[in-house]
């Protein structure tokens, strides 16, 4: 099996929906669809180094915690086939105000389970992986908390 070259994170907020964001029409790969946050894994970096980074440019928060991988699937374009690995995360900052990436980025939402189809709108290949992977995340129990805030 080829190694990972992308990582996503699917962020959760208090009620339980993942965040999205729409890529802009002039990106390269997938203009106008939306996506989860995440991107390439640079030469040298570590899976939770490129989740750490990928989601302080495209969100302003920090990674806070590294919680279930998701999914592990590849996808293709121009040609070039890439193994993405998505994993559930909690982050630090401000959730109701993400500091989206200039030029990358043009809208944002938190979907649940009744909104899924949000993530279909656009695509003309019909491909619903992604939907599926937010589904999936949307399913994944958190762990319980003690008093002190650690995992039980």
């Amino acid at each position: 099996m080829r190694a990972p070259s992308c990582v996503g994170a699917l962020i959760r907020n208090d009620r339980g929906r993942v965040f999205v964001q729409r890529r802009s029409a002039t990106r390269r790969v997938l203009p106008g669809l939306w996506d989860i946050v995440g991107g390439h894994i640079e030469a040298g970096e570590t899976l939770e180094e490129a989740l750490a980074r990928e989601i302080e440019e495209e969100t302003g928060w920090t990674l806070s915690r590294i919680g279930a991988q998701v999914a592990d699937w590849e996808w293709q374009h121009d040609g070039v086939v890439r193994r993405e690995l998505d994993y559930l995360v909690d982050v630090d900052g401000d959730l109701t105000a993400p500091r989206l990436e200039s030029g990358k980025h043009d809208a944002y939402a938190w979907v649940g389970l009744d909104d899924l189809d949000l993530l279909m709108e656009g695509r003309t290949d019909g491909d619903s992986r992604l939907r599926d992977i937010v589904a999936s995340a949307l399913h994944v129990r958190r762990p319980s908390r003690d008093r002190r805030g650690r995992a039980r």
